[in-house]
């Protein structure tokens, strides 16, 4: 992987933290920073022709299809008990308000009684959000995860592509132990190519052997040892932000449900040994590219999530594991074949519209994108919780 220019920002903060800093704390910076990062900053644009394309922002019939699992959640609460809707990192706001239209239509009674909670840390995005949920049929409340614990809400939340963007420790076999992998200063010549012309450049580089809290995290992963079955400069990514998140999440929610919607492997696919370079990625204006050094701050950074690790860090935050589908399981569980037979019934003369409805349906099932989608589902504090219906067999055609 090559260096890269240092923007002067990323130069100065590298410098003040002794030129080093672990790869986790550069992914915050360059995707959090409020006035540098790319979600910070609101910099970065979420739907077909912005950056990245998520499942929500290709049409309405994503929100139609997930409807009916909120709405049974929401419907097992007491009925004196008043209601919440929360999304975490709700992105533009498309799915949060597609989904508060639905429960207005389809469940007046329900949507009567709940309210939206949306959890933005990112000022930028919040704004945008503010700005296309004005006319949404349910109150709208922005709160952190830590207002929210003051006074905690029953109901359904929502982890919709979030968190994959929490930092990531990355970690490196040398070829006799595990090291942690951060991002560095180095220098490179500029244009000219003299000693006049020196720039700092950002390097990705092997650092301290792992912490003994980090190392303990490998055995449960197969790669306490790495042995002959990984060269030297094998690297992937351990998720240590997942459990204080859940943490947080769990104090703000007092008894409901949680679904998380990400791209997400088991463990021994994760870190299977040709998986060489882990599943980093960064994304800008509908392109891919595996090299997190690009443009700092200009590019969307992922890594896939753990399901094992998920999972562990979710039960020892108190949440309950409900299972788990891909989401080409989980939407045809959900009637999405129902749907896609119905839009042959619609008037012939709306036919470029039923057509690019059709082609988002299908793009949300495909096994090779948004069907790989995992849901899982986690709950607290709901007694008798009857199966959901995304994890029950499709209806019948």
């Amino acid at each position: 992987m090559t260096s890269h220019p240092a923007p002067p920002w990323l130069v100065d903060r590298l410098r003040d933290h002794g030129g080093w800093v672990p790869f986790s704390t550069y992914m915050d910076w360059v995707l959090h920073d409020p006035v540098q990062g790319a979600y910070g900053s609101g910099r970065l644009q979420v739907g077909p022709r912005g950056d990245f394309a998520t499942s929500p922002s290709l049409g309405p019939d994503f929100a139609a299809l997930l409807a009916p699992q909120i709405a049974q959640w929401l419907q097992q609460e007491p009925l004196d008990c008043s209601l919440a809707l929360v999304e975490t990192g709700p992105g533009e706001g498309h799915l949060a308000l597609q989904l508060a239209e639905a429960l207005a239509t389809n469940w007046p009674a329900l949507a009567a009684r709940t309210e939206l909670v949306l959890v933005e840390p990112n000022g930028g995005m919040a704004e945008r959000q503010r700005r296309l949920l004005a006319a949404c049929p349910l109150p709208c409340r922005w709160l952190s995860f830590e207002q929210l614990a003051l006074a905690p809400v029953c109901g359904v939340m929502l982890a919709h592509e979030v968190l994959d963007a929490l930092p990531v420790e990355r970690i490196v076999w040398d070829g006799a132990q595990w090291r942690r992998q951060g991002v560095s200063l180095g220098e490179g010549a500029g244009p000219g190519g003299g000693s006049e012309a020196v720039q700092p450049q950002l390097q990705l580089d092997s650092g301290e052997p792992l912490s003994t809290q980090l190392a303990a995290q490998l055995e449960p992963l197969g790669l306490a040892v790495a042995g002959a079955q990984r060269a030297a400069g094998w690297c992937s990514e351990l998720h240590p932000g997942l459990r204080p998140w859940l943490q947080q999440a769990g104090a703000a929610l007092k008894a409901g449900q949680l679904l998380v919607v990400d791209y997400a492997h088991e463990a021994w696919r994760y870190y299977a040994p040709q998986r060489s370079q882990g599943t980093l990625m960064a994304y800008r204006q509908q392109g891919a590219s595996n090299d997190p050094l690009l443009e700092p701050g200009h590019w969307d950074l992922t890594a896939h999530l753990c399901i094992e690790t998920l999972v562990t860090a979710a039960t020892s935050a108190g949440w309950g594991f409900l299972g788990q589908r891909r989401q080409g399981e989980a939407l045809l569980a959900l009637g999405l074949a129902q749907r896609l037979h119905g839009l042959q019934q619609q008037d012939p003369a709306q036919l470029p519209e039923l057509l690019s409805r059709r082609e988002a349906l299908l793009r949300l099932v495909d096994p090779t994108t948004l069907g790989d989608f995992r849901w899982l589902a986690f709950a607290r504090g709901v007694a008798g919780d009857p199966q959901s219906l995304f994890l029950q067999d499709p209806p019948l055609a």
